[in-house]
Protein backbone atom coordinates (compact mmCIF):
# COMPACT_ATOMS: atom_id res chain seq x y z
CA UNK A 1 0.00 0.00 0.00
CA UNK A 2 3.04 2.35 0.86
CA UNK A 3 4.57 1.37 -2.43
CA UNK A 4 1.59 2.30 -4.30
CA UNK A 5 1.19 5.73 -2.38
CA UNK A 6 4.60 6.47 -3.53
CA UNK A 7 4.31 5.39 -6.84
CA UNK A 8 1.40 7.80 -7.35
CA UNK A 9 3.54 10.92 -5.24
CA UNK A 10 6.19 10.42 -7.54
CA UNK A 11 5.40 11.95 -10.72
CA UNK A 12 3.71 15.05 -9.16
CA UNK A 13 6.81 15.57 -7.73
CA UNK A 14 8.37 15.25 -10.70
CA UNK A 15 5.97 17.59 -12.85
CA UNK A 16 6.88 20.03 -10.19
CA UNK A 17 10.49 19.83 -10.50
CA UNK A 18 10.32 20.07 -14.16
CA UNK A 19 7.95 22.89 -14.22
CA UNK A 20 8.94 26.16 -16.38
CA UNK A 21 10.72 28.93 -14.73
CA UNK A 22 9.37 32.26 -15.29
CA UNK A 23 11.22 34.49 -18.05
CA UNK A 24 12.56 37.74 -16.98
CA UNK A 25 11.36 40.84 -19.51
CA UNK A 26 13.97 41.18 -22.44
CA UNK A 27 16.13 44.28 -22.06
CA UNK A 28 15.12 46.29 -24.76
CA UNK A 29 17.94 46.19 -27.67
CA UNK A 30 17.26 50.17 -28.61
CA UNK A 31 20.72 52.25 -27.34
CA UNK A 32 19.73 55.08 -25.36
CA UNK A 33 22.77 56.97 -27.67
CA UNK A 34 19.47 56.01 -30.64
CA UNK A 35 17.22 58.49 -29.11
CA UNK A 36 19.31 61.12 -28.43
CA UNK A 37 20.30 61.03 -32.25
CA UNK A 38 16.45 61.18 -32.89
CA UNK A 39 15.64 63.57 -30.16
CA UNK A 40 18.91 65.83 -31.44
CA UNK A 41 18.12 65.55 -35.29
CA UNK A 42 14.70 66.64 -34.62
CA UNK A 43 15.91 69.71 -32.46
CA UNK A 44 17.92 70.01 -35.05
CA UNK A 45 15.08 70.34 -37.85
CA UNK A 46 12.88 72.55 -35.66
CA UNK A 47 15.34 74.94 -35.06
CA UNK A 48 16.44 75.05 -38.85
CA UNK A 49 12.64 75.81 -39.73
CA UNK A 50 12.40 78.26 -36.92
CA UNK A 51 14.95 80.12 -38.30
CA UNK A 52 14.07 79.56 -41.92
CA UNK A 53 10.64 81.43 -40.57
CA UNK A 54 11.50 84.10 -38.56
CA UNK A 55 14.84 85.27 -40.93
CA UNK A 56 14.69 88.94 -40.89
CA UNK A 57 15.17 90.82 -43.74
CA UNK A 58 18.34 92.29 -44.01
CA UNK A 59 17.69 94.68 -46.87
CA UNK A 60 16.38 98.32 -47.16
CA UNK A 61 13.48 99.39 -46.05
CA UNK A 62 11.01 99.00 -49.35
CA UNK A 63 7.23 98.19 -50.43
CA UNK A 64 6.49 95.42 -52.01
CA UNK A 65 3.51 96.14 -54.62
CA UNK A 66 1.27 93.35 -56.00
CA UNK A 67 -0.85 94.90 -58.94
CA UNK A 68 -4.60 93.71 -59.34
CA UNK A 69 -5.16 90.23 -60.87
CA UNK A 70 -1.56 89.14 -59.98
CA UNK A 71 -1.14 85.13 -60.60
CA UNK A 72 1.05 83.61 -57.69
CA UNK A 73 3.95 83.67 -60.44
CA UNK A 74 3.23 87.23 -60.57
CA UNK A 75 3.11 87.58 -56.71
CA UNK A 76 6.93 85.69 -56.58
CA UNK A 77 8.01 88.51 -59.67
CA UNK A 78 6.97 91.24 -57.10
CA UNK A 79 8.58 89.88 -54.11
CA UNK A 80 12.03 89.08 -55.63
CA UNK A 81 11.97 93.03 -57.26
CA UNK A 82 11.82 94.26 -54.15
CA UNK A 83 13.09 92.05 -51.68
CA UNK A 84 15.59 89.96 -53.14
CA UNK A 85 15.73 86.26 -54.63
CA UNK A 86 17.14 84.78 -51.15
CA UNK A 87 14.13 86.38 -49.27
CA UNK A 88 11.23 85.67 -51.86
CA UNK A 89 11.56 82.54 -51.62
CA UNK A 90 11.67 81.87 -48.07
CA UNK A 91 8.24 84.20 -48.19
CA UNK A 92 7.07 82.21 -51.28
CA UNK A 93 7.40 79.28 -49.41
CA UNK A 94 5.79 79.90 -46.12
CA UNK A 95 2.56 82.09 -48.05
CA UNK A 96 2.33 78.82 -49.71
CA UNK A 97 1.55 76.96 -46.75
CA UNK A 98 -0.48 79.32 -45.98
CA UNK A 99 -2.66 79.06 -48.08
CA UNK A 100 -1.93 81.91 -50.24
CA UNK A 101 -4.37 83.81 -52.15
CA UNK A 102 -2.79 86.03 -54.95
CA UNK A 103 -6.33 87.81 -55.25
CA UNK A 104 -5.90 88.76 -51.31
CA UNK A 105 -2.32 89.92 -51.30
CA UNK A 106 -3.37 92.74 -54.16
CA UNK A 107 -1.97 95.74 -52.84
CA UNK A 108 1.03 97.42 -50.86
CA UNK A 109 3.81 96.57 -48.22
CA UNK A 110 5.69 98.67 -47.04
CA UNK A 111 8.86 96.14 -45.24
CA UNK A 112 11.27 97.25 -42.56
CA UNK A 113 14.52 95.81 -41.90
CA UNK A 114 14.51 93.01 -39.45
CA UNK A 115 10.89 92.12 -39.76
CA UNK A 116 10.59 88.41 -40.45
CA UNK A 117 9.92 85.91 -43.11
CA UNK A 118 6.91 84.62 -41.60
CA UNK A 119 5.31 88.07 -40.62
CA UNK A 120 6.20 89.18 -44.60
CA UNK A 121 3.97 86.17 -45.79
CA UNK A 122 1.02 86.38 -42.89
CA UNK A 123 0.81 89.64 -44.03
CA UNK A 124 0.16 88.63 -47.54
CA UNK A 125 -1.77 85.68 -46.66
CA UNK A 126 -4.30 88.55 -44.81
CA UNK A 127 -3.87 91.54 -47.11
CA UNK A 128 -2.63 93.64 -44.26
CA UNK A 129 -1.49 96.44 -46.64
CA UNK A 130 0.35 99.17 -45.29
CA UNK A 131 -1.20 102.49 -45.75
CA UNK A 132 0.78 104.96 -48.46
CA UNK A 133 1.58 108.63 -48.01
CA UNK A 134 0.45 111.28 -50.43
CA UNK A 135 2.49 114.73 -49.97
CA UNK A 136 1.55 117.64 -52.10
CA UNK A 137 2.62 121.46 -52.21
CA UNK A 138 4.58 123.69 -54.08
CA UNK A 139 2.41 122.64 -56.91
CA UNK A 140 1.21 125.42 -59.46
CA UNK A 141 -1.04 123.28 -61.53
CA UNK A 142 -3.99 120.73 -61.83
CA UNK A 143 -2.30 118.70 -63.72
CA UNK A 144 0.75 118.79 -61.65
CA UNK A 145 -1.44 117.23 -58.84
CA UNK A 146 -2.87 114.82 -61.61
CA UNK A 147 0.46 113.80 -61.73
CA UNK A 148 1.82 113.48 -58.37
CA UNK A 149 -1.19 111.25 -57.32
CA UNK A 150 -0.57 109.21 -60.38
CA UNK A 151 3.00 108.57 -58.68
CA UNK A 152 1.70 107.79 -55.60
CA UNK A 153 -1.47 105.43 -56.08
CA UNK A 154 -2.18 102.41 -58.47
CA UNK A 155 -4.21 104.17 -60.97
CA UNK A 156 -2.51 106.89 -62.76
CA UNK A 157 -2.98 110.54 -63.36
CA UNK A 158 -5.30 110.22 -65.64
CA UNK A 159 -7.79 108.63 -64.15
CA UNK A 160 -7.93 110.75 -60.52
CA UNK A 161 -8.34 114.11 -63.73
CA UNK A 162 -11.59 111.60 -65.21
CA UNK A 163 -12.74 111.03 -61.79
CA UNK A 164 -12.23 114.66 -60.74
CA UNK A 165 -14.30 115.87 -63.51
CA UNK A 166 -16.83 113.39 -62.95
CA UNK A 167 -17.55 114.50 -59.43
CA UNK A 168 -15.81 118.04 -58.75
CA UNK A 169 -19.18 119.95 -60.29
CA UNK A 170 -21.24 118.58 -57.86
CA UNK A 171 -19.54 120.37 -55.10
CA UNK A 172 -19.56 122.92 -56.90
CA UNK A 173 -16.64 123.28 -59.15
CA UNK A 174 -17.99 123.80 -62.42
CA UNK A 175 -14.89 124.87 -64.32
CA UNK A 176 -11.68 123.15 -64.26
CA UNK A 177 -10.10 126.03 -64.02
CA UNK A 178 -10.74 125.94 -60.28
CA UNK A 179 -10.21 122.69 -59.58
CA UNK A 180 -6.99 123.50 -58.15
CA UNK A 181 -9.00 125.30 -55.43
CA UNK A 182 -10.63 121.51 -54.08
CA UNK A 183 -7.69 120.47 -52.64
CA UNK A 184 -5.64 121.59 -49.70
CA UNK A 185 -1.84 121.05 -49.93
CA UNK A 186 -0.79 118.65 -46.89
CA UNK A 187 0.04 115.12 -46.48
CA UNK A 188 -2.88 112.54 -47.06
CA UNK A 189 -2.91 108.80 -46.11
CA UNK A 190 -4.58 106.11 -48.24
CA UNK A 191 -4.40 102.34 -49.51
CA UNK A 192 -2.48 101.99 -52.72
CA UNK A 193 -5.72 99.80 -54.20
CA UNK A 194 -7.94 102.76 -53.18
CA UNK A 195 -10.15 104.24 -56.30
CA UNK A 196 -9.82 107.11 -58.20
CA UNK A 197 -13.25 108.16 -56.85
CA UNK A 198 -12.26 107.24 -53.32
CA UNK A 199 -9.24 109.41 -53.46
CA UNK A 200 -11.17 112.36 -54.79
CA UNK A 201 -13.86 112.38 -52.12
CA UNK A 202 -11.38 112.33 -49.50
CA UNK A 203 -9.49 114.94 -50.41
CA UNK A 204 -12.69 117.30 -51.10
CA UNK A 205 -13.60 115.98 -47.67
CA UNK A 206 -10.58 117.40 -46.30
CA UNK A 207 -11.10 120.50 -48.14
CA UNK A 208 -14.83 121.16 -47.09
CA UNK A 209 -13.84 120.44 -43.28
CA UNK A 210 -11.36 123.16 -43.43
CA UNK A 211 -14.27 125.75 -45.02
CA UNK A 212 -16.10 126.05 -42.03
CA UNK A 213 -18.70 128.19 -41.58
CA UNK A 214 -16.78 130.62 -39.38
CA UNK A 215 -14.09 131.09 -42.71
CA UNK A 216 -17.04 130.89 -45.15
CA UNK A 217 -18.59 134.12 -42.91
CA UNK A 218 -14.97 135.66 -43.34
CA UNK A 219 -15.11 134.99 -46.57
CA UNK A 220 -18.74 136.46 -47.30
CA UNK A 221 -17.59 139.66 -45.55
CA UNK A 222 -14.63 140.15 -47.73
CA UNK A 223 -17.52 139.87 -50.55
CA UNK A 224 -15.16 136.25 -52.34
CA UNK A 225 -16.22 132.82 -52.49
CA UNK A 226 -14.27 130.11 -50.96
CA UNK A 227 -12.77 129.77 -54.56
CA UNK A 228 -11.47 133.74 -55.05
CA UNK A 229 -10.37 133.47 -51.46
CA UNK A 230 -8.07 130.24 -52.19
CA UNK A 231 -6.95 132.66 -55.74
CA UNK A 232 -5.83 135.58 -53.75
CA UNK A 233 -3.96 133.35 -51.78
CA UNK A 234 -2.12 131.54 -54.46
CA UNK A 235 -0.87 135.03 -55.83
CA UNK A 236 0.12 135.69 -52.51
CA UNK A 237 2.05 132.46 -52.57
CA UNK A 238 4.00 132.97 -55.78
CA UNK A 239 4.77 136.72 -55.00
CA UNK A 240 6.63 135.69 -52.28
CA UNK A 241 7.75 132.82 -50.15
CA UNK A 242 7.81 134.62 -47.01
CA UNK A 243 4.89 133.60 -45.48
CA UNK A 244 4.93 136.43 -42.78
CA UNK A 245 4.29 138.79 -45.36
CA UNK A 246 1.52 137.16 -47.41
CA UNK A 247 -1.43 138.24 -45.55
CA UNK A 248 -0.08 141.96 -46.39
CA UNK A 249 0.01 141.36 -49.81
CA UNK A 250 -2.97 139.55 -50.07
CA UNK A 251 -4.64 142.79 -48.51
CA UNK A 252 -2.90 144.51 -50.87
CA UNK A 253 -4.76 143.30 -53.86
CA UNK A 254 -8.23 143.18 -51.88
CA UNK A 255 -7.52 146.78 -51.97
CA UNK A 256 -7.12 146.72 -55.64
CA UNK A 257 -10.04 144.66 -55.74
CA UNK A 258 -12.11 147.17 -53.84
CA UNK A 259 -11.49 149.96 -55.77
CA UNK A 260 -11.58 148.27 -59.31
CA UNK A 261 -8.13 148.52 -60.02
CA UNK A 262 -6.25 146.16 -62.34
CA UNK A 263 -4.47 143.70 -60.26
CA UNK A 264 -1.46 143.97 -62.50
CA UNK A 265 -0.21 140.90 -60.19
CA UNK A 266 3.26 139.54 -62.21
CA UNK A 267 3.32 136.09 -61.05
CA UNK A 268 -0.58 135.98 -62.98
CA UNK A 269 1.01 136.89 -66.47
CA UNK A 270 3.88 134.02 -65.64
CA UNK A 271 1.36 131.39 -65.32
CA UNK A 272 -0.46 133.06 -68.51
CA UNK A 273 2.85 132.42 -70.62
CA UNK A 274 3.04 128.94 -68.82
CA UNK A 275 7.12 129.89 -68.93
CA UNK A 276 7.27 129.38 -64.75
CA UNK A 277 11.53 129.61 -64.99
CA UNK A 278 10.79 133.65 -65.90
CA UNK A 279 12.74 135.89 -63.22
CA UNK A 280 12.03 139.16 -65.14
CA UNK A 281 8.89 140.45 -66.43
CA UNK A 282 8.76 142.21 -69.59
CA UNK A 283 6.89 144.44 -71.85
CA UNK A 284 6.16 141.49 -74.09
CA UNK A 285 4.88 139.07 -71.31
CA UNK A 286 2.20 141.84 -70.34
CA UNK A 287 0.60 141.41 -73.83
CA UNK A 288 0.03 138.12 -73.34
CA UNK A 289 -3.76 137.01 -74.03
CA UNK A 290 -5.23 134.75 -71.49
CA UNK A 291 -7.83 135.57 -68.47
CA UNK A 292 -4.85 135.01 -66.35
CA UNK A 293 -2.82 137.79 -67.08
CA UNK A 294 -4.08 140.49 -64.35
CA UNK A 295 -2.83 143.46 -66.45
CA UNK A 296 -5.25 143.14 -69.25
CA UNK A 297 -8.46 141.80 -67.52
CA UNK A 298 -10.21 143.36 -64.70
CA UNK A 299 -10.83 141.48 -61.57
CA UNK A 300 -9.70 138.26 -60.44
CA UNK A 301 -8.43 134.80 -62.82
CA UNK A 302 -10.68 132.33 -63.52
CA UNK A 303 -8.83 130.42 -60.49
CA UNK A 304 -6.22 129.92 -58.44
CA UNK A 305 -2.03 129.76 -60.02
CA UNK A 306 -1.00 127.25 -57.60
CA UNK A 307 -2.81 125.49 -55.37
CA UNK A 308 -2.65 127.72 -52.16
CA UNK A 309 -2.16 126.50 -48.50
CA UNK A 310 -4.48 126.56 -45.93
CA UNK A 311 -1.94 128.99 -44.09
CA UNK A 312 -2.12 131.62 -46.47
CA UNK A 313 -6.15 131.00 -47.17
CA UNK A 314 -6.21 131.84 -43.36
CA UNK A 315 -3.56 134.78 -44.11
CA UNK A 316 -6.04 136.38 -46.72
CA UNK A 317 -9.11 135.60 -44.51
CA UNK A 318 -7.78 137.60 -41.57
CA UNK A 319 -5.51 139.86 -43.44
CA UNK A 320 -4.77 143.16 -41.83
CA UNK A 321 -5.86 146.29 -42.93
CA UNK A 322 -3.29 148.79 -44.53
CA UNK A 323 -3.40 151.38 -47.44
CA UNK A 324 -0.99 149.72 -49.74
CA UNK A 325 -1.93 149.28 -53.49
CA UNK A 326 1.65 149.42 -54.98
CA UNK A 327 4.59 146.56 -54.36
CA UNK A 328 7.89 146.39 -55.51
CA UNK A 329 10.15 143.23 -54.81
CA UNK A 330 13.33 145.08 -52.27
CA UNK A 331 16.42 145.84 -54.22
CA UNK A 332 17.97 143.74 -51.99
CA UNK A 333 16.73 140.51 -53.29
CA UNK A 334 15.75 139.20 -49.86
CA UNK A 335 12.57 137.72 -51.20
CA UNK A 336 10.66 140.43 -48.95
CA UNK A 337 8.88 143.93 -51.16
CA UNK A 338 8.64 147.58 -50.35
CA UNK A 339 5.13 148.63 -50.20
CA UNK A 340 3.42 151.79 -51.33
CA UNK A 341 -0.34 153.52 -51.09
CA UNK A 342 0.75 156.22 -53.86
CA UNK A 343 2.30 155.86 -57.34
CA UNK A 344 5.20 158.08 -56.72
CA UNK A 345 6.09 156.20 -53.84
CA UNK A 346 6.46 153.10 -55.89
CA UNK A 347 8.06 154.32 -58.74
CA UNK A 348 10.68 155.33 -56.80
CA UNK A 349 10.81 151.81 -55.44
CA UNK A 350 10.41 149.86 -59.03
CA UNK A 351 13.50 152.10 -59.92
CA UNK A 352 15.83 151.15 -57.67
CA UNK A 353 14.61 147.35 -57.98
CA UNK A 354 15.35 147.87 -62.28
CA UNK A 355 18.58 149.25 -61.32
CA UNK A 356 19.44 146.17 -59.42
CA UNK A 357 18.04 143.98 -61.78
CA UNK A 358 20.37 145.43 -64.57
CA UNK A 359 23.17 145.70 -62.42
CA UNK A 360 23.34 141.67 -61.91
CA UNK A 361 22.41 141.25 -65.57
CA UNK A 362 19.11 139.63 -64.68
CA UNK A 363 16.59 139.56 -67.68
Amino acid sequence: MDDVLIKEDAPKSAAKARSPRKRKPKKSKRNPLVWLIVGLAAAMCAGAFGLFCFHGYSGKACRILIPANSSAAAVGDSLRSALGSGEANRVMFLWRLMGGDASKAHGAYRIEPGVSSVRIARRLAKGAQSPVRLTFNNLRTFDELCSRVGEVMEFDGDDFAAACGELLPGYGFDDRRQYAAAFLPDTYEFYWTDSPDAVVEKLVGFRNSFWNADRRAKAKKLGLTPVQVATVASIAEEETYKADERPTIARLYLNRLAKGMKLQADPTVKFATGDFSLRRILNKHLLTESPYNTYRVNGLPPGPIRLAEATTIDGVLDAPANPYIYMCAREDFSGYHNFAADYATHTANARRYQAELNKRNIK
